[in-house]
């Protein structure tokens, strides 16, 4: 929002903001309305009718209709809006997150609105939920709706009872199914006082503005189902706010598809995509052994001077934790393996080839110049000296911690001096977001979320008393080292008045190597 300051908003507590009342203010942003569509030609015509009927300016308004591989395609019936048009889905996907995607770059208005393509909405759907839009742009508006069986409707009906304000005449109150969400909407005051409000965002009837949208970049198409739940949690590490209108009334034509025969399919196949790119669904995560898509925790290291064998120690140790689905960024000066020339032997260059050459194969790895601004996809951010990794159960205690306080960032003293930071990738967004010229994101994030500061030693308790700490990686060059160093010479003098015995294999955790375990975390 240029020139303007944006309000602050603690956790998704909203109440800061006040909209206009229905009717009695003048809109001035523009709106797409996008519909992914397949088949079901009649049931469409009635969505298009009740779109024809909006309060919302239709001068403002444009409506897009994907059709997605529809057999006849998809026609524009009489009654529709002014400014409708279908497009068709391009070739190399399906579904809705494709079709989607498709129809957003076709759109052209400042707040963009997915809407299904057999909801039947009332007068002041879009207005209800798009008078939030003009208080400020980084908010996710969610309209209500019930479920029936299709009854007997026509076009010219619809279109009537809608524009005369008579929206309820058209179905029987006792016929309507609530959807399950609004349950938890009611009990959650709205869901200012939910801690994953993306959750009840499903899908049907959604809006944002477009700035918001091309931050978390559209949907992912590769989700087939629980698409809208993937995109809203994305939406959430971008900082947004959701907030469902309950003046924005709709029915949907037909019981939701988790009501039929295919029930426990459907639950299964969304649960299966979202257990890869959702990372706050733990309950999705009980194989411990597996690797996931989008890692829980990111954690940073600096490793600008750090030799091979340090940087080795610190991831090691960031990966052989308690906690699986970790992913590792080391910020530095890298190698390009296309490079011309031949190798340096020895130097700083000789160990950046080093390391890069062994850890660039596995996916859990990444290489960066500097740290992208947020973690994102990633809910959760560790940074710490690439001398004092996390070992041990030390970040599943830490972002349990995050999680029960529902705090923004953790700032951690260490134990040997120094400190580490856990970020909550939502908070560090939204203040980003927020944040004045100048002003420290610590500073916003306390405000919207809360930062607290902690000894390291407070996370190494268990069962009422204190746990010693896990060893660290001792300093390439320390003491430690030195003396480890003459220790093995000792027994390579002693051993070689002997015959050599085969000396087992350090154990590593699982029985392998942590180098050897494969990954699906995104580079990008």
């Amino acid at each position: 929002m240029t020139g303007e300051a944006r309000p602050r908003i603690r956790h998704n507590d909203y109440s800061p903001l006040t909209p206009p009342p229905l009717g009695d203010w003048v809109p001035r942003l523009t709106a797409s309305v996008v519909i992914p569509a397949r088949g079901a030609q009649h049931r469409l015509d009635l969505t298009l009718a009740a779109l024809a009927a909006q309060t919302y300016p239709a001068s403002l308004t444009e409506v897009i209709v994907v059709d997605d591989g529809s057999s006849p395609p998809l026609r524009l019936p009489e009654i529709r809006p002014e400014n409708t048009r279908i497009i068709v889905s391009p070739p190399g996907g399906r579904g809705p997150g494709h079709a989607m995607n498709a129809g957003i770059a076709a759109a052209g208005g400042e707040i963009v609105h997915r809407l299904d393509a057999d909801m039947v909405i009332c007068a002041e759907h879009l207005e209800s939920l798009f008078r939030w839009h003009h208080l400020t742009d980084y908010l996710v508006t969610i309209g209500g709706k019930r479920f029936t069986e299709e009854p007997e409707l026509t076009p010219e009906a619809v279109y009537d009872a809608v524009k005369r304000g008579d929206f309820d005449s058209l179905f029987d109150p006792a016929a309507l199914v609530a959807s399950s969400t609004e349950a938890t909407i009611e009990r959650l005051d709205g869901l200012r006082k939910s801690r994953n409000p993306y959750q009840v965002c499903t899908g049907p009837t959604v809006s944002l503005r477009r700035t918001l949208l091309a931050e978390v970049g559209g949907f992912d198409p590769e989700v087939v189902r629980g698409q809208d739940t993937e995109f809203a949690y994305r939406l959430a590490q971008a900082g947004a706010v959701f907030i469902p209108d309950p003046a924005a009334r709709a029915v949907h034509l037909g019981m939701p598809a988790q009501r039929g025969e295919h029930r426990e399919a459907i639950i299964r196949l969304v649960e299966t995509y979202l257990a890869h790119r959702v990372p706050l669904r733990r309950d999705l995560r009980k194989d411990r052994g597996r690797r996931w898509l989008v890692p829980f925790v990111e954690v940073v290291f600096d490793a600008t001077g750090a030799d091979e064998r340090r940087v080795r120690a610190a991831v090691d140790a960031a990966l052989g934790g308690t906690l699986t689905d970790v992913a590792v960024t080391l910020v530095g000066t890298w190698p390009d393996p296309a490079a011309p020339g031949g190798p340096q032997w020895h130097g700083p260059a000789f160990d950046r080839a080093l390391v890069h050459e062994l850890l660039r194969h596995d996916p859990r790895v990444r290489f960066a110049e500097r740290p992208a601004p947020t973690a994102a996809p990633a809910p959760f951010r560790y940074t710490a000296p690439i001398d004092a990794p996390p070992t041990g159960d030390l970040l599943e205690r830490m972002t349990k911690v995050m999680l029960e306080e529902r705090l923004g960032m953790l700032v951690v003293e260490l134990d040997g001096g120094g400190t580490a930071t856990l970020e909550r990738t939502e908070a560090v967004a939204r203040a980003r977001l927020l944040a004045a010229p100048g002003e420290r994101l610590t500073d916003v994030i306390e405000a919207t979320h809360g930062v607290r500061h902690a000894a390291e030693r407070e996370f190494r308790r268990a069962a009422g008393r204190d746990e010693p700490a896990a060893k660290r990686p001792e300093p390439a060059g320390g003491q430690a080292a030195q003396e480890a160093e003459r220790r093995a010479a000792r027994r390579r003098e002693g051993q070689a008045a002997r015959p050599a015995a085969k000396e087992p294999a350090p154990a590593q955790p699982g029985g392998r190597s942590v180098w050897g375990r494969l990954g699906l975390f995104r580079r990008s």
